[in-house]
């Protein structure tokens, strides 16, 4: 019940959060212009570099978290490492943050196209983009912690706050202040501090309290024994931030800053996908830590299958929706029909490319339960070696279209040849009803679904696409329940008391 009601809050949290974040795109731009919307999206790019510098640390935390609430460490051991980790947290982020506010005048002059906007207003927007990334970086310790004490409900609810402080309520203070780069920013800036201070004020509360007399200390010792643990989520992690947003780190140099905010749109759309599944893994992988820590192999197993279903009815159903109707999509969103055509081609491919990565990473939250990412570290490595320099080039002679292509190209072969391969070192015999009941299984019928209703769409107006959008929406995910032999179990049950 606990693990199914955090999962609902999770993806309640995630939803709404992902969601106002897309409907309200089109205002940024239509208030402040395509090129400010750029620095928008650099912005969010930034903050997704800057975890390079996490070190496989906020992971481990939580880990430990859900470790310690197993039995498997006393309290006086969590806080030594809780205190150990905070003092390395805190440093990176002022090494990190004050990297970056020195790097803001070179960023503004020598790499990003600026076209109309001022220079000035540039620097000054990524020296403040410097201190809020290293602020809602450092809320990574603490969101650890909560979310190995499995106390998402709570987070959800918090983070769909801070959601609205970030989105729309940005816009009292532009309608205030003025619609520009500089408001937006500093407006992010008090946003920033108000999540790690909340953060930190819940993780407080969670931790265990010790003994008198036990002394915490301020050693790196508690350290040691997480730090190979840790420095492999912490390749791995690195791995993941290059292949992710190596294309827009490229492109943000190429494009000038208006067009590469059109860019962003798109894959701010496409990747609502991980959105949907991210809710489940941050709720799985600590439950499944524990189950192995309590010596529950096969309940570790069934949860592992499980979520691979409900994944891959939700974020499945969702990639391929969008992946058919991106056009109409767009269209309906922002009611401009060029550039709904010409950011659906890229939005196609990255979205498919999502949806492929969605199921592609649980063989990861499986390594991550048993405490050994040997096969996620090698796979990792096989990717950035063949996907980074396929994006370069596809980048730099394609541009958006290019990079989606080499995304799911790449992602496809890590789904066919390695997940497999993982799967049959780890767990022997899962893969075949893993690959053709919870994946196939939900993806297939969705896609002969949407393939044969895309050849009837027909729409003028943004009206008629938003329609069509919604009603082949709810039929494609129609199609991925009665697909999934666990959802239409908990729904038999939830309605009308079968047990199937």
């Amino acid at each position: 019940m606990a693990l199914r009601k955090n999962i609902i809050a999770n993806y309640a949290s995630q939803l709404y959060s992902a969601g106002i974040g897309i409907l309200i795109l089109p205002l940024y731009i239509k208030y402040m212009g395509a090129e400010a919307y750029g620095l928008v999206g650099f912005f969010t790019m930034l903050q997704a570099w800057f975890a390079l510098l996490d070190l496989g640390l906020t992971p481990t935390i939580a880990r430990e978290t859900a470790r310690y609430h197993g039995g498997s460490m006393s309290a006086l051991h969590y806080r030594q490492l809780f205190r150990a980790l905070s003092a390395v947290f805190v440093g990176m982020a002022v090494i990190g943050g004050t990297a970056l506010w020195l790097l803001a005048e070179p960023i503004a002059y020598k790499w990003l196209q600026v076209e109309t906007l001022s220079i000035n207003a540039v620097v000054l927007a990524v020296q403040i983009m410097a201190f809020s990334v290293a602020l809602r970086w450092l809320g990574g310790l603490y969101r650890g912690v909560i979310t190995g004490s499995e106390r998402l409900v709570w987070l959800s609810a918090f983070s769909a706050i801070i959601a609205t402080l970030r989105f729309p309520a940005v816009f009292i203070s532009m309608w205030q202040f003025g619609f520009t780069p500089k408001v937006f920013f500093w407006h992010q800036f008090g946003v920033a501090i108000a999540e790690v201070l909340g953060l930190w004020l819940m993780s407080n509360r969670l931790k265990p309290v010790i003994t008198k007399g036990e002394i915490i200390g301020w050693s790196i010792q508690p350290v040691k024994p997480v730090l190979k643990f840790a420095l492999t989520i912490a390749f791995t992690s690195s791995v993941w931030v290059l292949v992710t947003q190596t294309d827009k780190l490229i492109l943000s140099g190429i494009l000038p800053l208006a067009e590469y905010g059109y860019f962003t749109l798109a894959v701010l759309v496409a990747s609502g996908i991980m959105v949907l599944s991210a809710p489940v893994s941050t709720v799985i992988m600590p439950r499944m830590a524990r189950l192995y820590a309590e010596g529950k192999y096969e309940e570790m197993i069934q949860t592992y299958r499980n979520a691979t279903q409900l994944v891959s009815v939700v974020a499945g159903s969702a990639s391929l929706t969008i992946a058919f109707l991106a056009e109409p999509l767009l269209y309906a969103w922002t009611g401009d029909k060029q550039v709904a055509s010409n950011a659906a081609p890229i939005l196609t491919l990255y979205v498919l490319g999502n949806g492929v990565l969605a199921v592609s990473a649980f063989p990861y939250y499986l390594q991550y339960a048993l405490g050994n990412l040997r096969y996620h570290l090698i796979g990792n490595l096989l990717t950035v070696v063949t996907l980074i320099p396929t994006i370069i080039w596809a980048a730099s002679e394609y541009g958006g279209v290019g990079a989606g292509w080499a995304w799911l190209g790449i992602n496809s072969l890590y789904l066919i040849f390695w997940v497999g391969y993982v799967h049959h070192k780890l767990q022997p015999g899962v893969h075949l009803g893993w690959l053709l009941k919870d994946v196939s299984g939900i993806y297939a019928p969705v896609t002969l679904f949407l393939f044969l209703a895309n050849l009837y769409i027909n729409y003028k107006t943004r009206q008629e696409a938003l329609l069509a959008l919604i009603v082949f929406s709810f039929f494609a995910v129609f199609v991925a329940t009665v697909s999934s032999s666990v959802v239409r179990r908990v729904l038999n049950q939830k309605l009308f008391g079968v047990k199937l």
